[in-house]
């Protein structure tokens, strides 16, 4: 047996005439940017988060690079973002000129430890952005608490976080809608995902909105005079039409994840050797994807590909230690929780059209290399 991590074409398979009569209406209509398609997708999304703007751009990186522009997060400004990540979360501030300055994850839960950010504050520090990752959010209560009592600007990093809940101050709401500003990203590998790049900007902050709709027509919002210097970010019509389609199954989907995820862990739980991220009862997880944590992982993953199963590593090398980073300064060690987390974390097929016998399947063999190991 092969087990694709990641494969749209089944989902393709199960709204085929959906999904192909929405992209041949835009041919049709010809309203290819910033068509009707995506102000139907903006409300649809508004509505399901819970927030009262919704904002689409070509991509979340983008949507991150947007953002930290409109919030200030340039010209020397330090920001607060965790060294275990996707490159967007950071490169979004590098890009401006701003300052990142990066904090390490808790163990537990592999988000941001602000009790770590808070100790990192200066009085350069004009923001923070909490990155959700894989199944569920940064404590934004802990987060909240420091913004307020350093008057921090917050942009939350949502891109893997659509349909994940946060409880603060005792009402749940949508991981993205409890700082100033929150992203997504619609890649296709997304909970909810396009066929091509897509993101989305959502705020409470209505100053904020008209800025992000300008910023994104490049800083205009009458065609050829321009108050900002932008951007050229707008969500595709076409992948509007895509997204509204799946928009009405993200419930089903997300209940087919949170089954796989259950079956994965009954089976998996049993072995010493495997530790688990924890979820905290101030959340209501999503699985973008499912993570083990291995002393093994290189070769438990070689073993995983001798079986024909796919998998994937979120993510091998810590910000810190890459590259185009150097010039902060940073070494092996400094973050010793995130270096220890990169080398051990394994991600493993998920998503909604997977069957039981494969996710066995996936179980046997991890089971099968425990025993021989």
């Amino acid at each position: 047996m092969n087990v694709p991590f990641f494969t749209s074409t089944r989902e393709y398979a199960d709204h085929k005439q959906e999904l192909d009569a929405a992209a041949l209406s835009v041919m049709a209509h010809g309203g290819f940017i910033l068509g009707k398609d995506v102000e139907v997708f903006e409300n649809a999304c508004a509505a399901y988060l819970g927030t009262r703007f919704a904002v689409g751009v070509a991509s979340g990186s983008d949507a991150l690079l947007l953002a930290a522009d409109v919030l200030g997060f340039r010209d020397g400004a330090e920001v607060l973002t965790p060294t275990f990540t996707f490159f967007a979360s950071t490169s979004c501030v590098a890009r401006l000129g701003g300052k990142p300055v990066f904090v390490d994850l808790d163990e537990a839960t592999l988000n941001m430890d602000v009790r770590d950010a808070e100790n990192r504050l200066s009085s350069l520090t004009k923001g923070i952005i909490p990155v959700h990752l894989f199944m569920q959010s940064t404590d934004m209560g802990q987060v909240m608490a420091l913004a307020q009592k350093h008057q921090l600007k917050v942009l939350e990093d949502s891109a893997e976080a659509f349909g994940m809940k946060t409880l603060v101050n005792g009402v749940w709401k949508s991981a993205g809608t409890v700082g100033d500003a929150g992203v997504y990203s619609f890649f296709p590998t997304k909970t909810l995902g396009a066929y091509g790049d897509g993101g989305l900007l959502v705020t409470d902050n209505e100053d904020l909105y008209k800025k992000f709709k300008s910023y994104r027509v490049h800083g205009s919002s009458v065609r050829y005079q321009h108050d900002y210097i932008g951007y050229n970010s707008r969500l595709d019509t076409l992948q509007a039409s895509i997204l509204n389609v799946k928009l009405p199954y993200i419930d089903q989907a997300i209940a087919r994840r949170a089954e796989h995820a259950a079956h994965y862990h009954a089976r998996l739980s049993t072995i010493p050797a495997l530790r688990f991220p924890q979820l905290l009862p101030s959340n209501k997880e999503v699985y973008y994807v499912y993570n083990i944590l291995s002393e093994r992982r290189d070769e438990l993953a070689g073993h995983l590909q001798n079986k024909g199963i796919g998998y994937s590593i979120y993510y091998p090398i810590p910000l810190h230690l890459q590259k185009c980073f150097a010039y902060l300064g940073h070494k092996p060690g400094d973050f010793p929780v995130a270096e220890k987390v990169c080398s051990q974390i394994l991600a493993l097929p998920m998503f909604p059209e997977l069957t039981a016998d494969e996710v066995d399947y996936v179980c046997d063999a991890i089971l099968e290399f425990y025993r021989t190991v």
